[in-house]
């Protein structure tokens, strides 16, 4: 079975089918913490705007939420 071993933080991917390794170190790579349990985040919000993107969560002007 082929596998492959991230050289940054020592995870081992395998899996039956090549094609679908490669696009699993391709994920990988981008998400890669580089090392163990170190903290870090992909989600990176501007502080000016923190109102919500889910319409389904939105709250009217009296702070009553706004179902669908």
């Amino acid at each position: 079975m082929p596998e492959i071993i991230c050289k940054d933080c020592g995870k081992k991917m395998f899996h039956e089918n090549e094609d679908t390794l490669k696009v699993e170190e391709a994920v990988h790579k981008k998400f890669c913490r580089k090392k163990i349990g170190e903290s870090y985040s992909h989600m990176h919000r501007d502080q000016q705007h923190m109102s919500t993107f889910d319409a389904e969560r939105a709250n009217d002007q009296k702070g009553k939420p706004v179902l669908k």
